[in-house]
């Protein structure tokens, strides 16, 4: 399926966040984190994607792993300004409050942190200047790549823990797991088809504790 960076992608995919019944942690002993779900494209011809970092490998935490730009709240910080705040700060990207389209599901981690994600539209023609102290590489995947048939894919966890969610993207070329993956395909499943999938109880790898 072909996804054009357009009026009816957009309205498509605030009416769905709209009418999804969104998951929320309350827990106060986990952390606040946000991250952003950043739709984009090269220029009004090129193929709509999302932002997919690759995090510098001597960041203290999440080294070396893929993730969605993002991090945990300041004092003071709601998640949609955490969400755009990060993004200005690790990708060079400066979004208003007027480009987010809503929130998914509330995701827990192993590492101890509750992520809120938040869908933003970036826009045609939009560029990146990402810090190199913060990432590794950033990846424009198109969106037709989360479509691929074998989002989701379980596989074993090396520490004997219940199978783990994963996704080959071919644009990245290396397997992700939950729970960057896993918010991934819950992107797919609720903006840009319809479906209130949960992903909050798919299992996530040992190394993403730290």
């Amino acid at each position: 399926m072909s996804y054009s960076l357009n009026a009816g992608l957009r309205e498509t995919i605030v009416q769905n966040l709209s009418i999804h019944d969104r998951m929320t942690v309350t827990d106060g002993s986990l952390r606040q984190a946000a991250v952003a779900l950043v739709l984009s494209a090269a220029s009004p011809e090129a193929a709509t994607d999302i932002v997919v970092t690759l995090r510098a490998s001597r960041l203290n935490r999440h080294g070396g792993q893929f993730a969605l730009p993002g991090g945990r709240l300041d004092e003071g910080e709601n998640v949609i300004d955490a969400a755009l705040r990060e993004t200005h700060e690790e990708v060079g990207l400066c979004l208003e409050r007027t480009s987010v389209l809503g929130l998914l599901d509330d995701m827990v981690t192993r590492s101890g942190f509750v992520i809120t994600p938040v869908v933003a539209w970036a826009g045609a023609g939009a560029s990146f200047t990402p810090d190199p102290g913060e990432v590794a590489k950033l990846y424009r995947v198109p969106l037709e790549e989360l479509d691929g048939a074998s989002i989701p894919e379980m596989v074993p966890d090396k520490s004997g823990g219940k199978p783990v969610m994963s996704a080959v993207l071919p644009t990245i070329g290396h397997r992700m797991y939950a729970p960057t993956a896993a918010l991934l395909y819950q992107f797919r499943e609720v903006c840009l088809h319809g479906r209130s999938t949960r992903v909050g109880d798919l299992g996530q790898p040992e190394f993403t504790r730290s």
